[in-house]
């Protein structure tokens, strides 16, 4: 039960995280609206490995997320 509320706890917050690095990745490159969402996935995956101002705890959220996963959590939004 509580493992259970834990992972739904995590899921919620990596979809917040992911929402605030795609607002971050946003404000440098105007036109991610027109693209698709493979390929924001891949500049939000490779942002994480550079630019990204996260904690430890957020870094871990997001590190075991594969590009796919990260397009199912924008697919979400």
């Amino acid at each position: 039960m509580l493992r259970d509320k834990r992972i739904d706890l995590d899921s919620v917050k990596r979809k917040k995280l992911i929402e605030r690095l795609l607002q971050e990745i946003s404000r440098s490159q105007g036109d991610l609206y027109y693209q698709s969402t493979s390929t924001i996935a891949l500049q939000i995956k490779e942002y994480l490995k550079g630019d990204a101002k996260l904690n430890a705890e957020e870094k871990a959220l997001l590190e075991p997320l594969s590009q796919r996963d990260i397009e199912v959590l924008l697919s979400l939004h």
